[in-house]
Order: structure tokens, then sequence, then C-alpha cells
């Protein structure tokens, strides 16, 4: 666990996750916003950053080698702990990162940027980063930049998970348009597994519907009335 935490860290981890992003294959959509940060900021190194419990994983990365570190001594921990941009201009003069092992090694970290990931139920999922190794600033107008492109990441998220969710569905939809086995007497049907389940739990596993019951007017005036 974390050192420093989010109130809503369990919370958020879930959000984080529900994006199926960890661990994925690079993505082009990703990896170009991560070079674009890098060129608009003139900085060495840019990153999209997903932190979990227990690291921060990059999912694009420019300048660097590394695909994870562990979060205690992740910048981007920190800047997940806020809604605006995290700017440190030196690192070695920053207590919370002046004994960093990625600032004491030779050739370490000097400047960092991070605007936080923020989806649309407010968790901040990661980051998008620059990293130097000489201290410096940014431009009013870079960072800006650094805010707007974020943003772009966080929207790629969303479209990657909601194009996942209707394949998911249109796969559900296949599989309701191919001869279904129904029982005569019950009504259940027959799954691929050979298992008799009834009408609403067949559809709640191969679709994910939500069902609601009612009465409908042949039926009320049969029974009811």
């Amino acid at each position: 666990m974390c050192s420093v935490c989010p109130t809503n860290e369990t919370a958020r981890v879930q959000a984080l996750r529900s994006y199926a992003l960890l661990d994925t294959d690079p993505e082009p959509a990703f990896d170009d916003l991560a070079k674009i940060a890098s060129q608009i900021c003139d900085a060495p190194i840019a990153l999209v950053v997903l932190l979990d419990e227990r690291r921060q994983w990059f999912k694009a990365r420019v300048g660097t080698p590394l695909q994870e570190t562990p979060r205690e001594v992740a910048f981007c921990a920190q800047t997940i702990l806020q809604t605006e941009p995290l700017v440190i201009e030196d690192a070695t003069l920053d207590p919370r990162f002046s004994d960093n092992p990625f600032v004491t090694a030779p050739q370490g970290v000097r400047f960092y940027a991070g605007a936080p990931l923020i989806d649309a139920q407010g968790f901040a999922l990661g980051t998008l980063c620059v990293v130097d190794v000489e201290p410096r600033q940014l431009l009013p107008e870079q960072l800006d930049a650094l805010q707007a492109l974020s943003r772009q990441v966080v929207g790629q998220m969303q479209l990657r998970r909601a194009a996942a969710e209707l394949a998911e569905a249109l796969h559900g939809m296949r599989v309701l348009q191919e001869l279904i086995p129904m029982c005569s007497w019950c009504k259940s049907i027959r799954t691929d597994e050979g298992y008799w389940a009834k009408v609403e739990e067949y559809l709640q596993e191969t679709m994910g519907a939500e069902l609601t019951h009612g009465i409908c007017p042949s039926c009320t005036a049969r029974y009811v009335a």
C-alpha cells in the first residue's frame, strides 16, 4: 500500500481497473500524446502514467526504457492528490523529493511537471508528465497545453473502454441471432455448456442486460381484470 494515498483510494483503483489498460501493449493514440507533450514542453522524458496500489506503470513513454517504478518513489503519486498540475522546478530543493533515488542518482531528475488524469467520475487515475535532468520552468502556455493533453489522454481511455463495451454487446447480439434451443414446457434456454437457464439468466449472462418485470395488457385483461 502506498504511503500517501487519496482518500478515495479503493474506489479510485477500481475505476482504474475498469479501463483494462494496465499491462497492455503500446498504442499509437497514447504514444502520440506523450510525444506531443515532450515536444511542447521541450522535455527529454514524457510519460502517460497509471497508478495502481503498488506501482506507477507507463502506458506510453518517451526518453526512458523503464516500464514501471514502485509507487513509493513516484512523483506522480503526489500529483494525483490534487486536481491541478504539480510542477517541481528543482527536485533537490523540494523536501518531498530531495532524497528520492531518482533524484540522487547520477543525471537524476531535477524538473517534473505532471497533470492528473481525472475521469468523468472525478478519479485521478494517473498523470501525463514531463521530466528533465536540468532545473527549469514551464511557460504558462506550455502548462496549459500539458493540461489539455491530459484531458485528451482521458478521452482516449474512455473511447477505448466504450469500444470494448460495444464489442461485447455486439457479441451478445450475435449470440441471440443464432438458433436458441428452448424448452417447450418451461421456456428455459439451453446454454452452450449444456445447462438449462431461465430467459432472464441467459440474457444477463450473454448481454449483461438488467431486466425489469411488468404485466402486458393482454395478461392484465386476462388475469387481473
